[in-house]
């Protein structure tokens, strides 16, 4: 296999994340205990230990079970967190959601159960 932009490694705060890029997308499951950045397509359930961030062409249909998780990206599915669920003004979330805490951007849209 050639090298590609599939599995980027980055450093953010001092800590080493994983990079799902734009022309990626999984079909399946996905279980970290680290920091995840997603700007590809994800169907299927996620479960991390760590935060994840959604950017903006981000997208997951399915569930994801986790601490904390940012989004400026899209979401469609059950989504249930321990700590901060925190949308930007381009995120949109449609589905179920369970937080411990939420934090909203006026734009950002948030149709959920």
């Amino acid at each position: 296999f050639s090298e590609n932009k599939k599995n980027k490694q980055i450093i953010i705060e001092g800590i080493q994340a994983k990079v799902i890029s734009q022309d990626t997308k999984i079909v399946g499951d996905l279980t970290s205990a680290g920091y995840f950045r997603i700007e590809g397509v994800i169907e299927g359930n996620i479960k991390s230990t760590g935060k994840i961030v959604v950017g903006s062409s981000g997208f997951i249909k399915g569930t994801l079970q986790g601490t904390d998780a940012y989004f400026e990206g899209k979401f469609s599915g059950k989504l249930a967190l321990s700590g901060t669920l925190t949308l930007k003004p381009s995120a949109h979330i449609e589905g179920e959601v369970i937080v411990g805490k939420l934090s909203v951007d006026p734009d950002a849209t948030f149709n959920v159960k």
